[in-house]
């Protein structure tokens, strides 16, 4: 198990083709029909807009590796938006209302770790399900309206520099550092790749299987928290219907990245690529003013034709 984080990280050649070709091609072919596309502003924006991806994205790696699925993750998303809105307007505190995300994503994270792991319910039925209880959440909580009047101190977070880095790159930076660190220089790493690959050597060495899989669930439900922060600062409100879709793209960025879902078989650095690539899709397709039905559609194809490439190079 080990030795698979090993060889993903020294080998990275084995994965990077199909999702490094998928967004070097894109990078060009917008470079050439979308006018501004290469600016200096349009690319920081691409990267700003990228890091609620990458935060939903790098757990859902996680729950992929152990042949898991999180749907909620999206609505979760939206919830968690709504309650940091909700708490900071109420307490005018940027660090209480990121901490009302924080436990109800967890919450979240929990209870589908839960009806996975202990009531043995397939993760796309228990987390569809999830995905409705949050849905119905964020209108209850909202009733259905826009929440507004953000504190400064949760708004300044999305706009705001550090060291001429914008605040939401460097979260999600220090988000990947943190999740290369998680799988592959600890312990707890080692037993995410064994929940995809080998559950009956965690049983044997006197480990608990469920308890490890509610704990990666939850580390998803959390990161939904931190991202809902981010989400509320960027429009500067809590909305109902924030976050819905967002966990289609995160499980396109993993797929694209190279992670396989099954086998316990994952790439953190794939994945940010995957984002990269979802992130300049979009930009693209609304730079030259495309409708947002024809960006979801796009996206499938993205998926597809990196999947493809990489089975091409396989049987190559």
């Amino acid at each position: 198990m080990r030795e698979a984080a090993i060889v993903s990280e020294s080998n990275p050649l084995q994965r990077i083709p199909g999702v490094a070709i998928v967004l070097v091609l894109l990078i060009a072919l917008f470079s050439a029909i979308a006018p501004g596309f290469l600016s200096v502003a349009n690319l920081s924006n691409v990267l700003v807009q990228s890091t609620i991806l990458t935060m939903l994205a790098l757990p859902m790696t996680l729950i992929i590796m152990t042949e898991g699925l999180d749907l909620s993750m999206g609505a979760v998303l939206t919830l968690t938006s709504l309650c940091v809105a909700i708490v900071s307007l109420a307490t005018h505190s940027m660090l209480l209302g990121l901490g009302a995300g924080l436990l109800v994503g967890v919450a979240f994270g929990v209870a589908n770790g839960w009806l996975v792991a202990i009531l043995g319910i397939p993760p796309f039925v228990a987390t569809l399900g999830t995905l409705g209880m949050a849905q119905g959440l964020s209108l209850i909580v909202s009733d259905g309206q826009s929440v507004v009047g953000i504190p400064h101190s949760v708004r300044d977070i999305y706009s705001s520099t550090l060291l001429g880095v914008p605040v939401p790159i460097v979260m999600a930076l220090v988000t990947y550092a943190a999740f290369h660190g998680l799988l592959y220089h600890t312990r707890f790493g080692t037993y995410i790749f064994a929940l995809g690959g080998n559950r009956e050597a965690l049983r044997y060495a006197g480990l608990s299987p469920n308890k490890l899989l509610i704990a990666v669930y939850a580390i998803g439900g959390a990161m939904a928290g931190i991202a809902g922060l981010l989400m509320t600062a960027r429009m500067n409100s809590g909305h109902p219907t924030a976050g819905l879709g967002l966990e289609f793209d995160a499980i396109a960025a993993v797929a694209v990245g190279g992670t396989s879902f099954e086998r316990g078989n994952g790439w953190l650095l794939g994945t940010l690529l995957g984002v990269l690539s979802v992130g300049v899709l979009r930009n693209g397709l609304n730079l030259i003013s495309l409708p947002s039905s024809v960006q979801v559609a796009s996206v499938g194809v993205l998926v597809i034709v990196a999947l493809f490439l990489d089975g091409l190079r396989s049987r190559a």
